[in-house]
């Protein structure tokens, strides 16, 4: 029976297609909002999917999309120019915030980043809109508001019909290190003790937030998110 209109922000990516998929698998109704609109996965549960295809810089082309929205999950971030990643990971996300909480959203789950030392003064756009999400969030949700912060994410994207096995991927700590040699002389020893979790972890923990009115509310670290993911589902 379907109880719960839950909305994903950019549920076409790899972290919010399995949260798309592990909504649907509990049995929610569950709809997407992407730039991209519907998914080209092709398996059953993403027919169950409403895609909604929209920019959340531009408020006018998606607002419609919370209509009848009890709870969202926002998986938007990305990598670039440091004035693209603020747009990316905060004003975006701002944007949906304050549009949630104008709509009477009851719940809003944000997948944001751990820390990684001197890797958030190297990707400072990335890190600054990151924060300046979770800050609008705590204060436009403070009793329904949870924030995920997870480290290195690993698991299996679908592109089409094929199946990609990934290792590491949406940390911001593994972009720098592909990129920039001199970090090799920096020590990292905090960072790299930060455990990788799974994708369906995340995914797990994230509608279960979303959807249970007494998970707690606040900053959940990667090990708290090992810990609930690993709890039996309400």
């Amino acid at each position: 029976m379907l109880l719960i209109q839950l909305l994903i922000l950019g549920g076409n990516g790899f972290v919010g297609s399995h949260v798309c998929k592990e909504a649907i698998d509990r049995g929610l109704a569950v709809a997407s909002l992407s730039r991209s609109g519907r998914s080209s996965i092709q398996e059953p549960w993403a027919s169950r999917v409403s895609w909604h295809q929209g920019d959340l810089l531009s408020t006018d082309s998606w607002k419609d999309a919370l209509n009848g929205v009890t709870s969202v999950i926002s998986c938007v971030g990305g990598f670039g120019s440091n004035s693209h990643m603020y747009k990316i990971n905060g004003t975006a996300n701002i944007n949906a915030i304050r549009a949630a909480a104008e709509e009477g959203v009851k719940r809003f789950v944000y997948i944001s980043a751990a820390d990684f030392g001197v890797v958030n003064y190297l990707l400072q756009g990335y890190y600054e809109g990151k924060r300046a999400a979770e800050t609008e969030l705590l204060t436009r949700y403070t009793y329904g508001g949870v924030i995920l912060r997870p480290g290195f994410i690993y698991g299996t994207r679908r592109v089409g019909s094929m199946k990609l096995p990934l290792g590491v991927i949406g940390s911001p700590m593994e972009m720098v290190l592909q990129h920039a040699k001199p970090l090799s002389q920096v020590p990292l020893v905090g960072p790299l003790f930060t455990p990788p979790v799974n994708v369906t972890a995340v995914a797990k923990v994230a509608v279960r937030a979303a959807t249970d009115p007494v998970f707690p509310p606040g900053i959940i670290d990667v090990h708290g998110i090992i810990r609930y993911s690993q709890q039996k589902s309400v």
